[in-house]
């Protein structure tokens, strides 16, 4: 089976990988797994520890905490959280964190 050819010859990795996450609507679904691996890497194993859900819902990062105490402590600095996610995730994906 033969695959069809590209309008360029000259396309990179990503550019091709990038066309079919697009053509396939995938990105929701790529954007979800990004925001779990960069929550976990940019917040550390301590909080790692007391995570027990992470749900991206629309713009709205939804972090279920099995702490009381650590979910006061994060509430009060969000902003900074969003702000960092955003970074490393390269785009504004999150507008608001939900802690629960």
């Amino acid at each position: 089976m033969k695959m069809k050819k590209r309008n360029s010859e000259n396309q990179s990795l990503s550019e091709v990988l990038q066309e079919f996450v697009d053509h396939n609507k995938l990105q929701s679904g790529l954007d979800k797994v990004s925001v779990k691996d960069v929550w976990y890497r940019e917040m550390g194993p301590a909080i790692e520890k007391y995570t027990t859900a992470i749900k991206l819902q629309n713009e709205t990062l939804f972090v279920q905490l099995s702490s009381s105490v650590l979910r006061e402590e994060l509430s009060y600095g969000k902003e900074k959280i969003i702000t960092m996610l955003n970074r490393e995730l390269g785009k504004d994906l999150i507008k608001k964190l939900v802690l629960r």
